[in-house]
C-alpha cells in the first residue's frame, strides 16, 4: 500500500522541487549575473537540462539548498574553536 501512494506522488514531489529549484537557481542567477532576464534564462537552461536529463539529481539540489540554509549554522556546532 505505501509503495503505491509513493509511487502515485513520487512525479508531484519531483515537480514541486524543480520547480523550488528553479526558483532557488533564479534567485542565486540574479544576484551573481545583476540581470533578471539573464537570470531567468540561465535558471530555466539549468533545470530543464538537469530534470530533463537526470532526473535524480533534483536530489543533488535539495541537499546543496539544505546545505547552504543550514549548513554554516551545523559547521559552527561541530567546528568550534576552543581557544585557551
Amino acid at each position: 500500500m505505501d509503495a503505491v501512494i509513493f509511487s502515485s506522488l513520487a512525479p508531484d514531489l519531483e515537480i514541486v522541487i524543480s520547480l523550488f529549484f528553479l526558483v532557488w537557481v533564479y534567485s542565486w542567477a540574479k544576484g551573481n549575473l545583476g540581470s533578471p532576464k539573464l537570470a531567468i534564462i540561465f535558471a530555466a537552461i539549468i533545470v530543464y537540462l538537469t530534470v530533463s536529463q537526470h532526473r535524480e539529481l533534483i536530489w543533488i539540489g535539495v541537499i546543496l539548498f539544505l546545505l547552504a540554509t543550514f549548513g554554516k549554522e551545523l559547521f559552527e556546532k561541530f567546528l568550534v574553536d576552543e581557544g585557551p
